[in-house]
């Protein structure tokens, strides 16, 4: 309205109605600009709308202007502008507008590939102090976990006083258990080994518990040797084992009982992982764990007398162990090494690390000097029970059964000083879940069937 109102008067001012050619132009000109400020706002109303994946919702001209000069529409997008835009990307179209008919098999269901179309195992070890399990997934070097679940229960608690397990430590088992369950059953597991160890061997109403265990939440436990469970331990953290050693004495320090094993591997011939436990020399179980230890000498408030009367406690069933001495000259070659695999070795690790927060993927595969192990284990014995309560890497269920797990670490290297421990945040389930693949052949069909399509190529060239 404004121009035609101007183009108007000026003709009435100009002798016979005619405009001037200045006056012409300059209005042409007028017009000529304004339609080009209108296209540069309809493309920046587009451009806009193009960036932020809305409809149609723009303000004034001027409004349009700033935001198309602002740095975040002309490709210096901030973070907070890429997400929101990747995430509209995302959104699928709707039928009719502009989108590609989906083809079949398209958008496929990552879980349903043939890459996860392997079965799930698990296993389920139910100690003297935890319930712990692990479901995974074979592939081509070993297992990916997909679940874990991991809960301190005390289940033999007082089982070395009065050689039975209450009421309370069955019901938080049971608890754990059934969680325990439930993933199993989420999960569609297609091959498992559920066991307990020490408590229910030692208990006069273990068996009591299992038929129990088995009523309640539907789970068949099977209660293991200390043998077996020995060789689980083995296998658990076998892959950890310095290539270059001559031999490893691996421990499991557990809450009822402690495993020691000699690995002679002088003679393995380039064997490694789950081969290695055809190199078993000799093995012992203690029937001392951070539970039953802590419970005779205490565990909250514990002096240099009583952590010395920890060590020797300990120490007295160490002389029952076969070949002792032939394990000692093994030692002093120098290619021993210790292989440690419990809540008391990740624990001193994580200590020694500083960790504000646990990190298993920090302490799994540290290695310890013999004096860094001292030192921790002298720096726990001096901390008192509040600090070790406080401190991230032990926690209130840990501080009162620590420092027997330490006793136990220190009868062991003084009976045997080696100059170098591994610290494995593995071990059973690790165990059983490479028992269970191997014996169902996983890894070997893989393999041949890698030799069978390397055999392909090679006859089709």
């Amino acid at each position: 309205m404004q121009a035609a109102s101007l183009e108007s008067g000026l003709s009435e001012a100009l002798p016979n109605g005619q405009k001037s050619a200045d006056t012409a132009t300059s209005l042409k000109g007028k017009k000529a600009a304004r339609r080009r400020g209108r296209r540069r706002w309809q493309a920046s109303k587009k451009a806009t709308n193009g960036h932020q994946g809305h409809a149609d919702t723009a303000g004034t001209p001027a409004e349009q202007d700033v935001s198309v000069r602002n740095p975040t529409q002309l490709g210096q997008t901030n973070p907070d502008e890429r997400q929101k835009r990747d995430a509209d990307i995302r959104l699928p179209k709707a039928r009719g507008e502009g989108q590609r008919p989906r083809r079949p098999g398209q958008h496929k269901d990552r879980s349903r590939s043939p890459r996860n179309s392997s079965p799930l195992y698990a296993a389920l070890d139910l100690g003297t102090n935890n319930c712990r399990l692990l479901i995974a997934r074979p592939e081509e070097r070993g297992f990916r976990v997909v679940d874990a679940y991991s809960r301190i229960v005390r289940l033999g608690e007082g089982v070395g006083s009065n050689r039975r397990l209450s009421n309370a430590a069955m019901d938080r088992a049971i608890e754990a258990l059934a969680n325990c369950h439930r993933k199993l059953a989420d999960r569609g597991v297609a091959r498992s080994r559920l066991i307990a160890t020490e408590a229910c061997r030692a208990a006069e109403n273990g068996n009591e518990f299992i038929e129990r265990v088995k009523t309640e939440t539907g789970l068949a436990l099977e209660v293991v040797n200390r043998e077996t469970e020995a060789r689980l331990a083995v296998a658990g953290c076998a892959s950890l084992v310095d290539h270059e050693a001559d031999g490893v004495i691996l421990f499991d320090i557990g809450g009822g009982s402690s495993e020691i094993v000699w690995l002679d591997l002088r003679n393995r011939c380039g064997a490694r992982g789950y081969a290695l436990t055809r190199f078993i020399r000799s093995w012992i179980s203690l029937p001392v764990g951070v539970v039953n230890l802590a419970e005779r000498h205490g565990g909250v408030h514990v002096t240099p007398d009583v952590f010395e009367a920890m060590v020797e406690d300990a120490a007295e069933h160490l002389s029952a162990f076969s070949l002792s001495d032939t394990l000692s000259e093994a030692i002093a070659s120098g290619r021993v090494h210790m292989l440690g695999t419990s809540g008391t070795v990740t624990t001193l690790a994580g200590v020694h690390l500083g960790l504000k927060r646990y990190d298993r993927r920090r302490v799994d595969g540290t290695w310890l000097d013999d004096h860094d192990v001292a030192r921790m284990i002298d720096q726990l014995r001096d901390m008192p029970y509040e600090a070790r309560v406080e401190n991230p890497c032990i926690g209130a269920d840990r501080a009162d059964l620590v420092l027997a797990g330490c006793a136990i670490l220190e009868a062991i290297r003084r009976r045997w000083t080696c100059s170098r421990l591994r610290v494995a945040d593995r071990g059973l389930r690790e165990g059983i879940l490479t028992e269970l693949m191997a014996a169902d052949g996983v890894w070997s069909r893989k393999n041949s069937g890698q030799r069978y399509d390397r055999r392909r190529q090679r006859n089709r060239t």
